[in-house]
C-alpha cells in the first residue's frame, strides 16, 4: 500500500521554533505563526471587501489557505532570520532558491492527482498580486503582534523589531493593514475580562 506524508510533513510545523536568534518570553511554533497569519489574512481579505471597498477579485477563503501554507517550505529550511535572509542579493535569491526547492519536495509527497495544487498553494502562484501583498501585510502583522506582545511583558529584546515591523507595514501603503492597526491591534493588550466585557 503506498502511503503519501505530506499532512505528516505538515504537522511537523509545531516543532519549527521562530525568532531563533532573540530571547523569548514565550516561544512562537511555525504552526501558531501560521494560524494566525491565515485568520488575519481573511480579515484583511473581508476589510478590502466591506470597509476599505478596494476588495474586488480578492477570495478571502483563497488568501486564507495560502497563508495556511505560507511558511511550510520551513519545515525543511528551518526560520532563516530575516537580517540573514536578507542581508543581500546574493543571500535572498539563493534561499529563495532553497524555498521553492522545499516546495516542490513537499508537494510530492501527496498523491499525483493533488501534487499540482499542493504546489500552488505551497508557492503562493494560485494568489493575485492583491491578495499576495495582503498575505504579506497578514505575515507581516502577525509578526507586529508577536514583538507587541513580548515588549508589554517586558522583553525589550523585541523592541527594535517592533519598530521595524511597523515601517515595513507603513511602506506597504495598504490600507486594509492600517484599519486592521487602527481598529484592531489596540485590542492585543487587552486581557481576556477587558475583551469580552459587556459582550457575553
Amino acid at each position: 500500500m503506498e502511503t503519501y506524508p505530506f499532512n505528516a510533513l505538515l504537522g511537523r510545523m509545531k516543532y519549527i521554533t521562530r525568532w531563533s536568534l532573540m530571547r523569548n518570553g514565550r516561544p512562537e511554533s511555525l504552526s501558531e505563526h501560521t494560524a494566525d497569519t491565515a485568520l488575519i489574512a481573511h480579515t484583511l481579505c473581508l476589510i478590502a471587501q466591506r470597509c476599505t471597498g478596494t476588495g474586488a477579485g480578492l477570495r478571502p477563503d483563497t488568501v486564507a489557505t495560502a497563508a495556511l501554507y505560507h511558511d511550510a517550505p520551513e519545515i525543511l529550511t528551518g526560520d532563516m532570520p530575516t537580517p540573514v535572509k536578507y542581508k543581500n542579493d546574493a543571500l535572498r535569491n539563493a534561499y529563495k532558491a532553497v524555498e521553492a526547492q522545499s516546495a516542490h519536495t513537499i508537494a510530492s509527497l501527496l498523491p499525483e492527482e493533488l501534487a499540482d495544487i499542493g504546489e500552488i498553494y505551497l508557492t503562493g502562484t494560485v494568489l493575485n498580486d492583491a491578495e499576495r501583498k495582503l498575505l504579506k501585510a497578514a505575515d507581516r502583522l502577525s509578526a507586529l503582534i508577536k514583538c507587541l506582545e513580548e515588549c508589554q511583558a517586558g522583553n525589550r529584546e523585541f523592541e527594535a523589531a517592533l519598530a521595524q515591523q511597523r515601517q515595513a507595514l507603513e511602506q506597504m501603503h495598504s490600507p486594509e493593514a492600517d484599519y486592521f492597526i487602527e481598529h484592531m491591534l489596540p485590542c492585543y493588550t487587552q486581557n481576556l475580562d477587558e475583551l469580552t466585557r459587556g459582550r457575553f
